[in-house]
């Protein structure tokens, strides 16, 4: 019982990903990092460079990126994201 506890915990927090299709679809050039992160939650990874910080939501297998210039979305991208 503890193992179909565990697994079900699992998938219902894997088919919670807010690394979508639908979710990426709401992003547009523009938006401020606020309003992204309202929609996907905070990035896994960001980095910053002199000019722009390069966001990641997801993991290598499935991504949203997302490029901020004065935290706005300048360019944005996915990667292993399907309907």
């Amino acid at each position: 019982m503890k193992k179909f506890l565990i697994i079900a915990a699992t998938l219902s927090l894997a088919a919670c990903s807010k690394v979508s299709l639908e979710n990426y679809e709401k992003i547009e050039v523009g938006m401020d990092k606020t309003e992204v992160e309202a929609i996907l939650g905070s990035a896994d990874n960001c980095v910053e460079k002199t000019l722009h910080t390069n966001c990641v939501w997801g993991d290598e297998s499935k991504n949203i990126e997302i490029t901020l210039v004065s935290d706005k979305v300048t360019i944005y991208s996915k990667h292993g994201i399907t309907q």
